[in-house]
C-alpha cells in the first residue's frame, strides 16, 4: 500500500501558523501604541474581532475543501476594514501602515493557495489599492509593500499549481504502473497455463495423427495467435532479454498443497523453499539443498518455485540433444545471510545467439514473464548465463525481507 500526503498540505499548515503569529505582532503593536492613538477603542473592537476570527477559523485553513470561497470573501473583507479603519484610529500614524499589519497577508496568501497566482493576484491588488486609499497617495513604502506581497502570492499561488500539476501526473503513474502490472500478471497466468496446454495438445496430436492431428493444428493455431495478444499486451513493459521459458505455477501450485489464490485459502506466514523444491527431484533433475529449512514468506516461496518449474520447462522443451536425448538438470539452493539463491543449470547445447529476441518476436515471453516478472515483483533479480556447447545457468535471487512491488 502506497501512503500519499497532498503536496499542497504543508503550505496550508504554514498559512494556519503565519495567521496566528500575524494576529499576535498586531495586538503587541497595538499594544505599544494604544496611549498614542486617536480612537483606541475602535481600534481595540476591530483587534478583538480580528483575533476571534482568526482563532476560529483555524479549520478553514487546513485545507483547500475547508476553504471555502465565502471564508475567503470574509477574511478579506476583515483585512480591508481594518486597512481603511486605520485613519480613523490611528490619525497621526503611532502604528505604523495599518491595524491589521503583516496579518492582511494571510487572507492574500489563502487566495493564492486555494485558486492559484490568478487568485492571488487579484486578492493582493484589492489588499494594495485598499492600502493606497488609506494613504491618500502612491507612496514609496506603500508601493513597495503592495509588490512585496503580490510578489509573494503570485509566487505561492505559481508554486500550488505546479505542485497540483504534479501530483495528478504521479497519480496518473501510479494507475498506469497498476494496471501495467496487472496485465503483466494475466500474461504470466496465461503462459503458465493455457498455452502450456495447447503446446502440449499440438504436439500429442501431431504424434496420434489422424482426427488428433487436427485437432492438434487447430490448438497449435491457438496458441500462436494467444502468444501474439500476450506479446502485443506486454510490449511495453521494460524487460531484460532472457531465453524462453515455459510455465510451471501448476507444479509449485501442487507440490505447496494447493494453496494461493486458486485454493480459496490464505497461505501460511513463511513455507520452507526445500520443500516446494525437491519435488522437481528425479531421473533428469537433481536437487542440492542445504540441510536446514529455508523459510520464506509463503507466496514468495510460491513465486519461486514456479520461476524454477518454468526454468525447468525451458530446459525440457528447448535444451534437448540433436538426438533428442533429455537434458540433465541440476537445481542448487542457498541460504545466504540476506537472500536465497537458485541455481538452475543444464548441460544443453546453450542458447544461440539471437535466441532470445526471436523468442519475444514470436510472443514466447517465458523467461520474461514467468522467471524475471516474478523475481522482479518479488524485489529480487533473475540473471541467465548461456555458453553455446556448456549448456545454461539461470541464477534467482531473492531478498528474505521481499518488498513485492505489488503491495
Amino acid at each position: 500500500m502506497v501512503l500519499r500526503m497532498s503536496v499542497e498540505q504543508p503550505l496550508w499548515r504554514a498559512l494556519s501558523g503565519y495567521r496566528l503569529l500575524a494576529a499576535g505582532y498586531a495586538l503587541a503593536v497595538f499594544a505599544w501604541a494604544y496611549d498614542r492613538l486617536a480612537h483606541p477603542l475602535v481600534g481595540a473592537l476591530y483587534l478583538g474581532v480580528l483575533t476571534v476570527w482568526t482563532a476560529a477559523t483555524i479549520p478553514k485553513v487546513r485545507s483547500a475543501r475547508r476553504c471555502t470561497n465565502g471564508f475567503l470573501a470574509v477574511d478579506i473583507t476583515l483585512g480591508v476594514v481594518g486597512i481603511l479603519a486605520s485613519v480613523h484610529v490611528d490619525a497621526h500614524g503611532s502604528i505604523g501602515p495599518t491595524l491589521p499589519t503583516i496579518w492582511v497577508a494571510g487572507p492574500v496568501l489563502a487566495f493564492a493557495i486555494k485558486g492559484g497566482w490568478r487568485w492571488g493576484a487579484v486578492a493582493a491588488t484589492v489588499v494594495g489599492a485598499a492600502n493606497i486609499v488609506e494613504q491618500g497617495a502612491v507612496t514609496r513604502p506603500t508601493l513597495h509593500n503592495v509588490l512585496l506581497v503580490c510578489v509573494a502570492s503570485i509566487g505561492i499561488g505559481y508554486v500550488t499549481e505546479v505542485a497540483r500539476a504534479s501530483e495528478r501526473t504521479l497519480a496518473q503513474a501510479l494507475q498506469i504502473e497498476a494496471a501495467t502490472r496487472e496485465r503483466e500478471r494475466l500474461a504470466r497466468d496465461i503462459h503458465d497455463s493455457v498455452l502450456q496446454v495447447l503446446a502440449m495438445v499440438q504436439r500429442r496430436g501431431t504424434e496420434i495423427g489422424g482426427e488428433a492431428a487436427e485437432l492438434g493444428r487447430m490448438a497449435g493455431e491457438q496458441e500462436v495467435a494467444l502468444r501474439s495478444l500476450v506479446s502485443q499486451e506486454t510490449a511495453h513493459v521494460p524487460a531484460p532479454s532472457a531465453p524462453d521459458a515455459g510455465g510451471g505455477a501448476r507444479a509449485a501450485r501442487r507440490s505447496s498443497g494447493g494453496a494461493g489464490r486458486e485454493g480459496g485459502e490464505e497461505p501460511a506466514a513463511e513455507c520452507d523453499l526445500r520443500a516446494l523444491l525437491s519435488p522437481y527431484s528425479g531421473a533428469r533433475v537433481t536437487f542440492v539443498g542445504p540441510g536446514t529449512p529455508v523459510p520464506l514468506p509463503a507466496a514468495t516461496a510460491q513465486e519461486v518455485a514456479a520461476a524454477v518449474s518454468a526454468a525447468l520447462d525451458n530446459v525440457r522443451q528447448h535444451a534437448g540433444g540433436p538426438d533428442g536425448e533429455p537434458p540433465q538438470a541440476w537445481i542448487l539452493l542457498e541460504d545466504e545471510p540476506d537472500g536465497v539463491l537458485v541455481t538452475v543449470r543444464d548441460d544443453g547445447p546453450g542458447l544461440p545467439d539471437g535466441r532470445l529476441a526471436d523468442a519475444e518476436a514470436e510472443g514466447r515471453m517465458g523467461v520474461a514473464l514467468s522467471i524475471r516478472g516474478r523475481l522482479r515483483d518479488l524485489g529480487g533479480s533473475a540473471e541467465l548465463i548461456s555458453v553455446p556447447g556448456q549448456g545454461t545457468e539461470v541464477e534467482l535471487r531473492v531478498p528474505k525481507q521481499v518488498r513485492s512491488r505489488t503491495e
